[in-house]
């Protein structure tokens, strides 16, 4: 299993449009066969933050869900939305 963190900030303004947008993508990526779990969480203190924990099945999965529509309809759709790019921390379940 391969852990990924993907920490965002976006634009105050675009906060329930990156919402609405991830909500989308995750609910489409929880359906590929590669991945165990795709959530999307919202920093409590600071909104414009959020936190995307995807967990795959095996390190290929990542590459496979990079060349779904659904991600690339999100890639697409909240490039303008980023107040800064987004990070990415990778872990490996023990």
């Amino acid at each position: 299993m391969m852990i990924n963190h993907v920490h965002i900030r976006v634009k105050p303004e675009s906060v329930d449009a990156f919402k609405a947008a991830s909500k989308e993508n995750a609910r489409n990526s929880v359906l590929e066969p590669g991945i165990a779990a795709f959530d999307v969480f919202q920093q409590t203190d600071d909104p414009t933050r959020f936190l995307l924990i995807e967990i795959y099945r095996e390190p290929e999965a990542q590459a496979r869900h990079r060349e779904t529509a659904h991600y690339a309809a999100w890639r697409d759709a909240v490039a303008d939305m980023m107040a800064e790019p987004r990070s990415s921390v990778k872990y490996a379940a023990i």
